[in-house]
């Protein structure tokens, strides 16, 4: 089909046509990525071989002070002048080997039962003669302490290995330059690390931050999951087994119990409503900043510099007090706006903003958007200004309305420069605690009648999303579900993962970053 028989087509026949011809090529592109699977196979197969070739290049054709490297970290580095470099080497394997052989094995050995001893309880004989000794308990094994020293010993032991190599390799390679004259001192090595190496320099603190406070937190959380952890096995009056998928078939049980029934439908409209709050909270803000941030740049507009201080100055005011106030507000016996509307109708008004699941969940839509339309303002705000003007001139000449004028130059501008910010939005919306639990609670509650409720389902509510969800059976819950809860936590990181790599992927932003320039 030419360019020319498509735009001859009625616009709804263009879009269908679109629709049909996206599915149609789904199995094309699923073979295209099938066809990359042997290439990235061999990759992976590279990466794992490449690093045991250069072991053994090293061993065979290496100097007797690269292969005395293998045994003492760092030594092939201070023979060659690099005194510095191999003493820290040396540094961290002594550290590494004290702490492993101290304390590291022993947490290792305990990983697979996460501990076999609870409280024990001593007679401790009283120093004072004449009176009587007492019971003391004496604590044995910590199963989540086991199992957060185990990973923590697991990842010193990756950077070790990772150390070990590298510093082989190195000593390899300058026994190699030797032979030529070129070997880095200590000084050349400085320079280098802080000129021509200095990203990596400047990327290591933080990556080691990412490893500790985020990487190494998200590991712990998904194997809690797989674990019996809860209110009834804590530390240190009881241990915590491994269970393995037990948790998720509670989560995702499809059995016919009744019980079974109610904690997937539960899952189920819990998510959804995650989903569907996300995209209103999401597009709702952003698509009524824009407008609000085209309206006060419109040249019709009087006193932009007052509007944009107003609007600016509602984010001076913390979000958690702006939605505990709009809660107080809206309350169904003591608000003010129920009362307002009892004065303005002659007679006692009670709207249940907050009881009722359709209007609660309308209500915190549209309260969340009250709170977030002035930060897209703001952003709508610099790039609107940033639109070149000789494009809107030209679609005045040309007879474009206000309406197309907006569709073909304001809004593409603003979807290729924010696209990464509207994704970085949803995926933050899904975890958007604050507005939920501040407004709402979650609540109202699901009802389920006479069907006895299971303990997943205790304090579940209508509006909860997976993040408040996890919040009640860790804290509100009894027993408090820490197990469970790190299932529903892998739910969501699975959740925005996809999302993440799918969409951002995708983005013009991304993939035609050369256009904007």
């Amino acid at each position: 089909m030419t360019k020319i028989e498509y735009l001859s087509y009625s616009k709804p026949k263009r879009i269908a046509l679109k629709f049909v011809n996206f599915f149609a090529s789904i199995p094309a592109k699923l073979g295209k990525k099938f066809r990359k699977v042997p290439s990235f196979v061999r990759k992976v197969g590279k990466f794992f071989v490449s690093p045991f070739i250069a072991l053994k290049d090293a061993l065979v054709h290496g100097d007797w002070k690269t292969r005395l490297s293998f045994l003492v970290m760092g030594f092939g580095h201070v023979t060659r002048h690099q005194i510095i470099r191999g003493i820290l080497y040396f540094i961290y394997e002594v550290v590494f080997i004290s702490f492993f052989i101290m304390f590291g094995l022993n947490q290792l050995i305990n990983l697979p039962t996460l501990g076999q001893l609870t409280i024990v309880t001593h007679y401790k004989p009283s120093t004072i003669p004449g009176l009587p000794g007492v019971y003391a308990p004496v604590y044995y094994d910590y199963s989540i302490n086991i199992l957060i020293y185990a990973i923590f010993t697991i990842l010193l032991t990756i950077i070790f290995v990772v150390l070990w190599y590298s510093q082989i390799k190195d000593s390899l390679k300058m026994q190699r330059e030797g032979y030529i004259g070129f070997i880095h001192s200590d000084k050349v090595t400085l320079k280098n690390v802080l000129d021509k190496s200095y990203h990596k320099t400047l990327l290591t603190i933080p990556m080691a931050g990412l490893v500790l406070l985020t990487i190494l937190p998200i590991v712990i959380t998904i194997i809690i999951g797989f674990t019996s952890y809860d209110s009834y096995h804590e530390q240190p009056t009881a241990l915590v087994d491994w269970v393995g998928f037990q948790n998720f078939g509670t989560v995702l049980s499809m059995g016919s119990s009744a019980n079974n029934t109610l904690v997937i439908q539960t899952f189920g409209q819990v998510v959804l409503w995650t989903l569907v709050w996300a995209i209103f909270a999401t597009f709702s803000n952003y698509f009524l900043g824009m407008a609000v941030a085209i309206l006060i740049n419109s040249k019709i507009v009087k006193l932009k510099k007052l509007w944009r201080t107003i609007l600016i100055t509602t984010i001076a005011v913390p979000q958690f007090v702006s939605l505990m106030l709009i809660n107080r507000m809206f309350n169904e016996d003591l608000g003010i706006v129920n009362s307002i509307l009892s004065v303005m109708a002659k007679h006692v008004v009670h709207v249940r903003w907050l009881s009722d699941p359709i209007i609660t969940k309308i209500f915190i839509i549209v309260a969340n958007t009250w709170v977030g339309i002035p930060y897209t303002m703001l952003i709508s705000s610099g790039i609107l200004m940033n639109i070149p003007e000789d494009l809107y001139e030209s679609a005045r000449i040309d007879g474009a309305s206000p309406f197309k004028t907006f569709a073909k130059i304001t809004l593409p501008y603003m979807l290729f420069v924010t696209g990464p910010y509207l994704i970085s939005q949803f995926v933050g919306n899904i975890n958007n605690f604050n507005v939920i639990y501040l407004l709402s609670g979650g609540n109202p509650l699901f009802t389920f009648g006479t069907q006895l409720k299971p303990n997943i389902l205790q304090d579940v509510g209508q509006t909860d999303l997976l993040i408040t969800w996890i919040y009640k059976l860790t804290f509100t819950n009894t027993p408090a579900l820490y197990s469970t809860a790190s299932v529903l936590g892998i739910f969501i990181f699975a959740i925005v993962a996809v999302i993440s790599l799918i969409f951002y992927g995708n983005s013009n932003a991304v993939k035609n970053e050369e256009d904007f320039q």
